[in-house]
């Protein structure tokens, strides 16, 4: 149990006004940083310039302008200077990150004035926090940071889902930073993990065990979780991020060759490795996979809705792995006892890791040869056999894109935009106004 006295309503409104406040922060992010390769040349453009301006008037904004929501709402969404449109995902996205600043810190952080620890989203029998020693004002520091600790990531989730959505890329310079942190603060509390890098079954090892030397051992551990795990905190807190990395980056990759042998085209973008590694080292190898399963049950259901509504648009992936690993931590307490005899069966996991590789490439290989039998043009891969950079996501997505809107909130911009770009003519006989 942990005392805890903050009012929830103060909590509430310092939440949502601090979300809101870093909400404004992701949207800069989202803007500035896909013109950059390099990570230093991405977070330097976040200050210089320093202050925010207009993309068209380029007119320095006063700080009033700039209050989260309520600026926008100020202004009716125009620029006060040229009067330009302003996009309305952007109060949009501070409304967002405020709602969802009190819905995690309210999930994982147990509320009364001494509420047992399993209240929060994240207790579970093998959780991090039932095996240190935290009493008093301890357990509410431990707590509170690693509510920190979680937000770093999904801020991260966020930027990176926003700019994938748009322009079909994950930089570097959303996931290697977060990345770094994450292993930092997993040393340094080293009680940050939601569940430990190897749990066990005891009658599974010892029916293993039995199954290869043929005798039924005796005696044995009955716990499930290793004993070095309880000695040596910092360096099991360690293991559970590099594990996490490994596992999360793997798999995707994995899948990312898989899906190019059976398809002959790219499947996933080299950033979607990236953002699961980023994922890992955080949440550890577990919950990364069950996130991935998530997501890709999620894109299924959006993908035949869009068949079914006729909506014709590449859709990433980045976004689908976003949201099941905000679905994992946030539900974990629920999740884990369904997965958890399942990561505890040294059996099934190294069946899983052996046939799930194979059963993928064969399905869709299935999946290519119905697509041939309903008369859909091949899947061939059209840009050879080197990398898939960055630069090629962002050449393929501007002729993709001949509406330059496309993917965006509609605004009403300066004609000469359009007509420096040649489309003028070509938008008012597709909108006349």
């Amino acid at each position: 149990m942990i005392p805890y006295d903050l009012p929830p309503a103060f909590m509430v409104v310092f939440l949502f006004l601090y979300g809101a406040v870093i909400g404004s922060f992701l949207t800069v992010c989202v803007h500035r940083f896909p013109p950059h390769e390099t990570v230093f040349g991405a977070w330097r453009s976040l200050i210089s310039p320093l202050s925010s301006y207009c993309d068209r008037c380029r007119t320095t904004l006063p700080a009033k302008d700039n209050v989260p929501i309520f600026g926008w709402l100020w202004l009716r969404g125009r620029c006060r200077f040229c009067k330009r449109g302003i996009p309305g995902k952007y109060p949009l996205i501070e409304l967002a990150n405020g709602l969802l600043f009190v819905l995690v810190y309210f999930l994982e952080v147990p509320q009364g004035r001494f509420p047992p620890l399993t209240d929060s989203c994240l207790s579970i029998s093998v959780g991090s926090l039932k095996f240190t020693d935290l009493a008093g004002p301890m357990s509410i520091a431990a707590v509170n940071w690693r509510v920190v600790y979680h937000l770093v990531l999904i801020e991260a989730l966020i930027v990176a889902s926003l700019i994938d959505w748009d322009f079909m890329i994950i930089p570097d310079s959303v996931t290697l930073p977060p990345m770094v942190l994450a292993l930092i603060g997993a040393v340094l509390f080293g009680n940050f993990w939601l569940v430990p890098v190897w749990t066990q079954d005891p009658v599974h090892w010892k029916s293993l065990v039995a199954f290869v030397t043929g005798e039924w051992p005796k005696g044995g551990t009955t716990s499930p979780v290793p004993d070095w795990i309880l000695h040596d905190p910092r360096w099991h807190a360690l293991s559970v991020s590099l594990v996490g990395w490994l596992v999360g980056g793997g798999m995707i990759w994995v899948i990312r060759l898989v899906g190019r042998a059976a398809l002959k085209r790219e499947a996933m973008g080299f950033g979607d490795v990236v953002l699961m590694a980023m994922v890992g080292a955080f949440l550890g190898w577990q919950p990364t996979v069950i996130a991935i399963l998530i997501a890709a049950i999620l894109s299924v259901v959006l993908v035949l809705a869009t068949r079914l509504f006729a909506w014709n648009r590449e859709i990433p992936f980045g976004p689908f792995l976003s949201l099941g690993t905000l679905i994992t931590l946030l539900g974990w307490k629920w999740i884990w006892i369904r997965f958890e005899p399942l990561f505890s069966n040294p059996v099934f996991l190294g069946a899983s890791a052996l046939f799930l590789p194979v059963g993928m490439f064969v399905l869709l290989l299935l999946v290519r040869a119905i697509r041939r039998l309903l008369g859909f043009p091949p899947d061939d891969d059209q840009f050879g056999d080197g990398e898939w950079t960055s630069a090629d996501h962002l050449f393929h997505f501007s002729g993709e894109t001949v509406d330059r809107q496309q993917g965006q909130w509609r605004r009403d911009s300066w004609p000469g935009e359009s007509s420096g770009r040649g489309q003028s003519n070509w938008e008012q006989w597709r909108r006349p106004r």
